[in-house]
């Protein structure tokens, strides 16, 4: 008799992206002295329902492909006891099979608000961990659930289609343009806590994903069910696929802005407002945007409304003075020309 359906879906999941990752990591040639390494794969692990159901797929399969596994814990310190929680994490982790394994305890700031600031710290602290641990890749627990939430904060901020476009299955650090992995994203959250449940491996439930006073909480638990009820089910699907077509929209818009650039530039590689004005809105948007972040623009906080007011010196130039941009990037028109560079 074969694995519950639930948990045979998380293997499924996790078998095709460690698939995907050897193919990324082809074997080095082998020695006559001693056998190549395997790759390592890592997966980040909060001890929650979706993160624990990784874990063990990721222990299950990873042997069958001659894959190291390992894990790594993050402890916020945004809770008493944390520190408590983090090492038994290591130990249910240890118990699972998977070598390495670390819990890495991490201070969150306060910029860009406290989910913010906590993903900030976490993102640089799971780096770390696979720069250490030469790890190919980092698997993460995010469901389709989680992808939908994406997508409404985006559609809520306003940001464009590159919002809307929510978490990449496959996404970098620093150095690494494929380090994340993320083999859930087609899974709902159910599937996942019932794969723990059939298991019988324990949870913890983060006080946090309760909590009204985060954002995503609210959305979670307030926003998404209202939608269902206002719309019927299937609304978490459809926010999903709306992720995914998003997602080759703006890659596409991408690779035209990226190619439109040099032909909008003179020979001293200033931006040429006129030649700016015949592209498409979503293509010129994108050159300046990339601008305003080679000038030193922190891409986290250059929003939609920064670029049009960028925008309007190119289609609404009336002598409009420095448009102030985050960073301590200005703006400015020049001689048919645009500027952007620090103030």
């Amino acid at each position: 008799m074969g694995p519950h359906p639930a948990v045979a879906a998380i293997r499924l999941a996790v078998r095709r992206v460690l698939h995907d990752v050897l193919n990324d990591h082809p074997a080095p040639e082998a020695s006559p002295h001693e056998p190549p390494p395997s790759p390592l794969v890592l997966v980040a692990c909060s001890g929650g329902a979706d993160s624990m159901a990784l874990a063990s797929a990721l222990a299950f399969e990873a042997p069958r492909l001659g894959i190291r596994a390992g894990g790594v814990t993050v402890d916020h310190g945004l809770q008493p006891g944390s520190d408590l929680r983090a090492a038994e994490v290591t130990l249910r982790l240890r118990e699972l099979g998977l070598d390495p394994v670390e819990s890495t305890a991490v201070t969150v700031g306060r910029e860009g608000g406290p989910e913010a600031a906590a993903r900030d710290a976490r993102y640089s602290a799971l780096d770390a961990a696979a720069e250490r641990h030469g790890a190919a890749a980092v698997l993460l627990g995010h469901t389709r659930d989680d992808q939908a939430e994406t997508v409404l904060l985006g559609l809520a901020r306003g940001s464009g289609i590159r919002s809307l476009s929510g978490m990449a299955a496959v996404s970098g650090g620093p150095g690494a343009a494929r380090r994340y992995r993320r083999p859930f994203l087609r899974l709902d959250r159910q599937t996942a806590r019932k794969a723990c449940m059939v298991q019988s491996l324990p949870v913890w439930d983060d006080p946090h994903n309760a909590d009204p006073a985060y954002t995503r909480s609210r959305l979670r638990h307030e926003g998404l069910p209202a939608l269902e009820k206002a719309l019927g089910k299937g609304v978490v699907e459809a926010l999903a696929r709306t992720a995914q077509l998003s997602r080759d929209d703006a890659d596409a818009l991408d690779a035209w802005a990226g190619q439109a650039e040099s032909s909008v530039r003179d020979a001293a590689g200033l931006l040429e407002c006129a030649k700016l004005y015949a592209l498409p809105p979503a293509v010129r948007r994108r050159i300046l945007r990339r601008a305003a972040i080679e000038a030193g623009a922190p891409a986290g906080s250059l929003f939609a409304r920064h670029i049009e007011e960028v925008d309007r010196l190119i289609t609404g130039w009336r002598g409009q003075g420095v448009i102030n941009l985050p960073g301590k990037v200005v703006a400015q028109r020049q001689g048919g020309r645009l500027v952007i560079r620090q103030g």
